[in-house]
């Protein structure tokens, strides 16, 4: 499910998914495919964590990539959920043969 509000988006961000729902900063992104597609992917990496674990795990992701980097929106980049989402944005029809947790491809390799 859809939900547009400015104010549930972090600023800086133009979508957001928290499980069962997508939130986008204004009804104009509905339209945008790669987005939608893009948090799909997350429902899905969500689904398949069973949830809160997918939550855990990203914010533990998210430390070490800042620890890494010390930089906030290059933690945020190289986090393995985000880089699977953002190579597989465009592939209209990756949800339909992705293999299950194939963000764990994206752990490891070469960082943005």
């Amino acid at each position: 499910m859809i939900i547009v509000s400015k104010f549930l988006v972090p600023k800086g961000y133009t979508g957001m998914t928290v499980f069962p729902f997508i939130f986008l900063k204004n009804k104009g992104l509905k339209h945008s495919k790669t987005l939608i597609n893009h948090e799909k992917i997350h429902l899905r990496q969500q689904l398949e964590m069973l949830i809160l674990p997918f939550y855990i795990w990203y914010v533990l992701e998210f430390l070490i990539r800042y620890y890494q980097h010390k930089n906030w929106f290059l933690a945020y980049k190289n986090l393995s959920f985000e880089r699977e989402a953002y190579c597989n944005d465009t592939n209209l029809v990756y949800l339909k043969s992705r293999p299950f947790w194939q963000f764990l491809k994206y752990l490891s390799k070469h960082e943005i």
